[in-house]
């Protein structure tokens, strides 16, 4: 007999190998759909939830919500829009590569979360869970106007946690994990100048990188019907390691004909990059036996993502793409509404603020703040089956991205281009008690 945990496992295998996400669901790079219940109401409330396990990802206490063994299984389906139109732009030798629209960049994705709980006692449970917290992944092709300065970008992060949550008293709940990293990253652009097809070259970055991280969170119910939350997830420091590929780069008596000074060869390379700290901070008040309003707050640490610098293994200087991301906060109303014995019904909007700033926006972080407007359901089958379903639009700021040509760009010319963005996600999970 195959146990819930065998079946965890085996699923896990099949989420790592389908995982990856676009930019475009929530601000920076982090991704928010962890659980469909949440999602339905735009994450309001979500760290102090007493619905299911899935609340576990923002904190840890909220494993306390399993009474018996549980899995729980969500899938989002992220499907983007982005144009992309290009007032100008030029190479480093500042040949003109003319203006094109692009609205072919980003691909609809499914992004998996699995939760595992087991309480071994009264007042203890354990837990596990798969997630992907962080990911990016966009390719513009190798024939717009901009590709010296991004081809492809994909960043991908999943992680594996084991939890152990504890049930103090009647109204106090802890609970912390530690969690294992496995972090992919792929950069691709154009290489040299424009001016014949002999002298532009195509570079081609995969590197991987293995972190270890941690949370901890705490879960109060001061008085019936109010309940607070906060849970914090650590910083993940990662040090890439991989390859560089060129693909139409000739060298000619040992100096690239693209870069004179040194050449571009197949070589490998090495990043340090630190993904950031969230702080959750939720609040939820039963308004009536039925209706539930929530609260959240949610705080990132982008700042600690200053830069992608890559060192090449080779006489090639660093190439650098200063981020100047900044802390930023993400504000979320939701309510929760139980319509029958079987049937629950949830809605809730949500500010998302980019941690990306005008001066250092870049074709890699075409980023802009965000606006998501929410709706969910779920029905019980029985008392061990629910079946989750939500729907969330996301309205994403109109940028700009303007590079001159100049500092870490002088190899990648100029770029003035224009954003329009937005994404639609669905959402469905089941929560299966045994």
């Amino acid at each position: 007999m195959t146990t819930p945990s065998k079946s965890l496992f085996k699923v896990s295998l099949v989420a790592v190998s389908v995982a990856a996400a676009s930019s475009a669901y929530s601000a920076g790079f982090a991704l928010n759909d962890h659980s469909a219940t949440a999602s339905g109401k735009a994450l309001a409330g979500v760290a102090a939830s007493n619905e299911d396990i899935s609340a576990s990802f923002w904190n840890p206490a909220l494993f306390v919500n399993a009474k018996e063994t549980t899995v729980y299984v969500s899938g989002a389906y992220v499907m983007p829009s982005m144009d992309v139109t290009v007032n100008s732009a030029s190479d480093a030798a500042t040949n003109s590569l003319g203006s094109d629209t692009n609205n072919d960049s980003v691909d609809s994705t499914l992004v998996p979360s699995i939760y595992f709980a087991k309480p071994i006692s009264d007042k203890t449970v354990v837990g596990m869970s798969l997630n992907v917290p962080f990911g990016l992944s966009g390719d513009y092709g190798d024939e717009w106007s901009g590709r010296f300065h991004a081809t492809e970008t994909g960043i991908q992060d999943i992680a594996l946690s084991f939890a152990l949550a504890h049930r103090l008293n009647n109204w106090v709940s802890i609970g912390a994990s530690v969690q294992l990293h496995q972090a992919d990253v792929v950069l691709g652009s154009q290489v040299g100048v424009a001016s014949a097809s002999s002298t532009e070259g195509n570079g081609y970055i995969e590197a991987d990188a293995t972190g270890y991280g941690y949370s901890f969170g705490i879960a109060l119910e001061p008085r019936e019907g109010t309940r607070i939350g906060l849970g914090y997830r650590s910083e993940v420091d990662f040090d890439f390691k991989g390859d560089v590929k060129y693909t139409n780069v000739a060298v000619i008596n040992g100096s690239s004909t693209l870069t004179p000074g040194y050449d571009l060869i197949n070589t490998s390379v090495s990043d340090s990059i630190t993904f950031p700290s969230v702080l959750t901070l939720s609040v939820e008040q039963d308004l009536t036996s039925k209706l539930v309003i929530g609260f959240t707050a949610i705080r990132t640490g982008w700042g600690a993502m200053d830069e992608l610098r890559i060192d090449f293994d080779s006489d090639q200087p660093d190439s650098v793409l200063t981020f100047g991301f900044e802390d930023q906060w993400m504000y979320s109303a939701g309510l929760t509404y139980a319509y029958s014995d079987k049937l629950t019904l949830r809605t809730g909007v949500a500010m998302d603020n980019s941690p990306v700033t005008d001066e250092y926006r870049s074709a890699r972080t075409p980023d802009g703040d965000r606006k998501w407007i929410s709706v969910g359901a779920t029905y019980d089958f029985n008392d061990m089956t629910s079946a989750t379903f939500a729907f969330t639009h996301v309205m994403i700021e109109d940028v700009s991205v303007s590079r001159d040509g100049t500092g870490e760009d002088a190899s990648r010319g100029k770029l003035d281009a224009d954003y329009e963005s937005s994404a639609n996600v669905v959402s469905l999970a089941m929560n299966m008690a045994f």
